[in-house]
């Protein structure tokens, strides 16, 4: 009998959420997608060590103003190890993440895709198998535009409104990541309403989102992320694609329940959304009346670059 996770694959394209590259060969997935989060307890596991003292390795060669260029020019390229290692296995896209500390500067993501584009195609990955990920600020979704009017692919994250998501199918993004579990987590530490799979305000902002874009064609891939359970990703099995952990995976893996589509893009065209209008004012505005949204995406932004510091620590201390 097919188990839930193959059978979810009939409505969804799954994406391995981890950095984890046993968990990637096992699962089959996909895409894959990693964060500095998911590097960081890759790296502090020692189960890729041997991937870090290559890296390091590489780095001796090199000449650098301090021991912080050092770290920071170890980092990037672990990034992209891990990433070339992952492209290898997913016969799609993998994600690579630009540094959580320049989602307010345009210029400098822009330089950094680059820089991270560069860096895969000398190592033999094309730009057409990579994902720049960016977070969901105007910022980062001013890069956007730029990076795809130059043929460079982006995945925006850390959406948790549908004015963020409109602003990034706008500026032409391939993808966007509205994470499910994060909005359920605020929604529950801020009310006192008792949540469920019928309830859930993670996964009615994914649907709400969904339907925006499948009702206005708009072409940019809706990947729902950050689910803390498996009820949540059941109940959006027909979203275009699924980013879901290696713990989460196993159980959709030993479960054998039968799985029911729940999207269906041909169900949006008679449903009644109006169209918004998303200038920076407006996306600006709409952000800050949206408490959930904006503490979430400020707090996601923290969270990344809180990681990344630990990933700095944690390489400066072998160099």
């Amino acid at each position: 009998m097919v188990n839930k996770l193959e059978n979810l694959k009939q409505y969804s394209s799954i994406v391995a959420d981890t950095g984890d590259i046993d968990s990637i060969k096992k699962f089959s997935p996909e895409d894959c997608t990693t964060n500095p989060s998911l590097i960081f307890k890759a790296v502090e596991s020692n189960k890729y060590q041997p991937l870090v003292e290559e890296v390091i390795k590489l780095s001796n060669s090199r000449n650098f103003n301090s021991p912080l260029n050092r770290v920071d020019f170890i980092v990037d390229q672990l990034a992209i190890t891990f990433g070339i290692q992952l492209a290898n296995i997913v016969p799609g896209y993998v994600s690579t993440e630009v540094n959580a500390d320049l989602s307010f500067d345009t210029k400098a993501t822009i330089a950094k895709a680059h820089e991270i584009i560069n860096n895969y195609e000398q190592s033999g990955i094309k730009k057409n198998r990579i994902l720049i990920k960016i977070a969901g600020t105007w910022e980062g979704i001013q890069a956007i535009k730029q990076l795809e009017s130059e043929g460079i692919s982006c995945n925006c994250t850390l959406i948790f409104s549908l004015t963020q998501a409109v602003a990034c199918a706008e500026a032409g993004a391939f993808l966007i990541s509205p994470f499910v579990g994060r909005i359920l987590d605020w929604f529950k530490s801020n009310t006192n309403v008792t949540y469920n799979q019928f309830n859930d305000p993670g996964v009615e902002s994914v649907k709400k989102i969904y339907h925006y874009f499948k009702k206005y064609n708009l072409n940019t891939v809706v990947m729902a992320a950050s689910f803390r359970n498996t009820s949540q990703i059941i109940e959006l099995a027909g979203c275009d694609k699924l980013t879901i952990s290696p713990a989460l995976l196993e159980e959709l893996s030993n479960s054998h329940e039968e799985v029911i589509q729940k999207l269906k893009s041909e169900d949006s065209l008679s449903l009644e959304i109006e169209r918004i209008k998303i200038n920076e004012s407006a996306f600006r505005w709409h952000l800050n009346e949206n408490q959930m949204a904006s503490f979430k995406l400020a707090e996601g932004i923290r969270l990344f670059n809180k990681d990344l510091s630990k990933l700095r620590d944690l390489i400066l201390n072998q160099i």
